[in-house]
């Protein structure tokens, strides 16, 4: 199997990688957020590839998400472990607390969410934005693996960004009972499902948002949580990757099936062709 990682550049210094290798991928959806790195950890060959580039250099919004999750497809990736920062909701919820979420609520207004369009509809199933199979997979290594505060479940609420939220907004996720907030779940999650992927992420708390009166998240404070957690999801990470059961199910893997709205002799020869990797099977004439 292929593991798919995607986070921060503090995961891949840190997973124990051997045999490694740096490819350069092109995609339809244009270039990654950076090249790939590709080794081999507990039997498992292991994709890794930073969402926002080696150096932070693309924002919230302008992360190469489509050509970042087609990529790894390209690469043979069937299943994918990612990280997140986030503010917490919830009082409960102090920083450096890891968080497994099973639902998300977009809140993001610029970016592209499909691969599909141009003479294509898909009308994808979302009930459940996060592989269930993944998430308990995650849940049970994270409990095993780290001595860090782990909570199971929860929404994520994903904003648009760059900017923090406002004292009304975070309030309001507050009232509809949320429990984390960020900026990089959406469209990651939706084109991981489009693309078939089984997919799920460990979300490290870095700050209160801006709900709480003590407490105004900070670029600073959040830095500094986010180094803090970064062993915590390691070790996750690590403990995730050598205990994938060989005989792992997901219902990821045939998301596409019954979804594609156009006949396909009605889909343009342009869209095929930018699409075969995800749809091909699904397009056969």
């Amino acid at each position: 199997m292929t593991i798919g990682v995607i986070g921060g550049s503090g995961i891949y210094e840190a997973l124990p990688l051997e045999n490694t290798r740096t490819e350069s991928v092109s995609t339809p959806y244009g270039e990654p957020s950076d090249d790939i790195t590709l080794g081999e950890l507990g039997g498992n060959e292991v994709a890794f590839l930073p969402r926002h580039g080696t150096d932070h250099q693309h924002t919230p919004t302008d992360a190469s998400y489509r050509a970042n999750i087609y990529a790894l497809k390209s690469m043979g990736v069937d299943r994918v472990i990612a990280t997140n920062a986030v503010g917490s909701l919830r009082e409960d919820l102090p920083p450096q607390t890891l968080v497994i979420p099973d639902q998300i609520f977009d809140r993001t207004k610029h970016r592209s969410p499909t691969f599909f369009g141009d003479g294509m509809v898909v009308h994808m199933g979302f009930a459940q934005p996060y592989c269930p199979e993944m998430v308990a997979h995650l849940a049970e290594s994270a409990r095993a693996a780290t001595d860090a505060t782990v909570s199971e479940n929860g929404t994520y609420v994903c904003i648009e960004g760059p900017q923090y939220s406002t004292k009304a907004e975070s309030e309001f996720y507050r009232e509809q009972g949320w429990d984390i907030v960020g900026m990089t779940a959406i469209p990651e999650a939706k084109l991981a499902r489009e693309a078939e992927l089984s997919y799920a992420t460990v979300a490290g708390v870095t700050d209160y948002d801006v709900w709480k009166e003590d407490s105004e998240v900070t670029l600073e404070e959040v830095l500094e949580n986010a180094a803090a957690n970064q062993e915590s999801i390691n070790e996750v990470i690590e403990r995730a990757i050598r205990t994938m059961p060989a005989d792992f199910e997901s219902r990821a893997w045939s998301a596409l099936e019954d979804t594609i709205n156009t006949p396909a002799e009605s889909i343009p020869a342009e869209t095929r062709e930018r699409v075969e990797l995800l749809a091909g099977e699904y397009l056969e004439d």
